[in-house]
């Protein structure tokens, strides 16, 4: 996978995350639950697109573990939204196996840098 083609997924998934967000319920909890998974969701791509700029591998790694940071606490807040059954299964679903794909897709690229460091 291309870094553009990357940069258009991970947009794609913050897009996904604001779709999702709009369509949990309004209570106190999922309030904060919300906008905690707005803020981690979006910034994927958003910091995706900072490691796409990195001028060297070792900043590369330290923006690409910015972007697994915020992936992983994604993971997080859809793992809560799918207990508490604020969603439809499958919904959360659909979105989990993409956060989840990205992580697993950010862990490679930095093994594989980091390798190249070694």
């Amino acid at each position: 996978m291309t870094a553009e083609q990357l940069k258009a997924r991970t947009k794609s998934f913050s897009l996904s995350i604001i779709d999702l967000v709009e369509k949990l319920p309004i209570t106190a909890a999922s309030k904060i639950v919300s906008y905690q998974i707005a803020k981690s969701g979006t910034s994927v791509g958003a910091n995706y697109r900072a490691v796409c700029r990195a001028r060297s591998d070792k900043e590369f790694i330290a923006k690409m573990e910015i972007v697994l940071e915020e992936a992983d606490e994604t993971l997080f807040w859809l793992e809560i939204i799918m207990e508490k059954n604020w969603l439809d299964k499958n919904i959360t679903e659909v979105v989990w196996k993409e956060a989840n794909e990205l992580t697993s897709i950010f862990v490679s690229s930095l093994k594989t840098v980091k390798a190249k460091l070694s």
